[in-house]
């Protein structure tokens, strides 16, 4: 059987994205190539790699036992590339990470950007995803580097601390709410409420602590960034939540208010973690340590 590194990386990106459709897009390839590609795969081997319906593509078994050897080529070639790099110029190592909306918003876009410049033989695919899919792609391995928040357990992988995550309430000016030294977030769900598109990860963690005490949010309308979130606030469409990375960001120049939330969940501890340091590539490696903060071991 013949396959190229190109087939194995779309089929993971389709089994991930749970569609073609989405997969095609990860993989920065065209619909119709990446069908074809499948449709290839699957003469080659002789059988269905994946259910195909309305709702999306889910791989058949013989498709999970692809995507489960797919996974360990594509980390083997990696170590591979990384380790011929040292050697010469022209190879590239290609970090792979994932982070939730609170790292996004904090520090983490300034290290890694510092990082990338200090080393311009790695390049990022940067992705945001919830925190609970996050610990799951590095525990499968489909990721280099996950940072997220530490409430989602990370037995058996090797963390840091990394940032502190913290979201606050944010207001229109005068509000009936403004004033309070913290508010519950039962009291903020009962206000019309202003979200962020489905699909970003801290707003589908709000969702669900919502779901989780029983409260339905008065979403009346939703944004696509922190800055068109705080607009819709100032204009007095609803109350919102962000973190307070965001808030002391974008309040200062708007009719806003801004307070603390009393619930626990508001505040995490935002950690940065892998797999198992030991067996990162080299150029993985260095991105963690220096992002966590510490000098690699000699």
């Amino acid at each position: 059987m013949r396959f190229d590194l190109t087939d194995l990386r779309l089929f993971l990106a389709i089994t991930e994205s749970g569609s073609i459709t989405g997969g095609a897009a990860r993989a920065h390839l065209a619909l119709a190539s990446a069908s074809a590609r499948i449709r290839g795969l699957e003469a080659e081997i002789g059988t269905p790699l994946l259910v195909r319906s309305r709702s999306g593509a889910v791989p058949t078994p013989a498709g999970e036992a692809l995507a489960h050897h797919a996974r360990l080529l594509l980390q083997q070639a990696e170590h591979m590339r990384g380790d011929l790099a040292r050697y010469g110029k022209g190879l590239k190592g290609h970090l792979r990470i994932w982070s939730n909306t609170a790292a996004l918003s904090g520090r983490l876009p300034h290290d890694l950007a510092a990082f990338l410049g200090d080393h311009p033989d790695i390049d990022a695919d940067l992705e945001e995803h919830p925190s609970a899919v996050i610990v799951r792609a590095l525990r499968e391995g489909l990721i280099h580097v996950g940072v997220l928040s530490s409430a989602v357990g990370l037995e058996g992988l090797d963390s840091r601390a990394y940032d502190m995550d913290r979201l606050m309430a944010l207001l229109p000016r005068g509000h009936r709410l403004a004033g309070h030294d913290r508010l519950a977030f039962r009291d903020l769900a009962a206000e019309p409420f202003v979200g962020l598109a489905t699909g970003i990860a801290m707003q589908d963690m709000i969702t669900g602590e919502a779901a989780r005490q029983g409260l339905a949010l008065k979403l009346r309308v939703r944004a696509t960034s922190f800055a068109g979130l705080a607009e819709f606030v100032a204009a007095g469409v609803g109350v919102a939540i962000l973190p307070d990375t965001e808030v002391r960001r974008l309040a200062p120049s708007l009719p806003v208010e801004a307070c603390a939330i009393a619930d626990g969940w508001t505040r995490r501890t935002l950690a940065i973690a892998v797999r198992d340091r030991g067996a990162l590539p080299d150029f993985a490696r260095r991105a963690y340590d220096v992002l966590a903060g510490a000098e690699a071991p000699a």
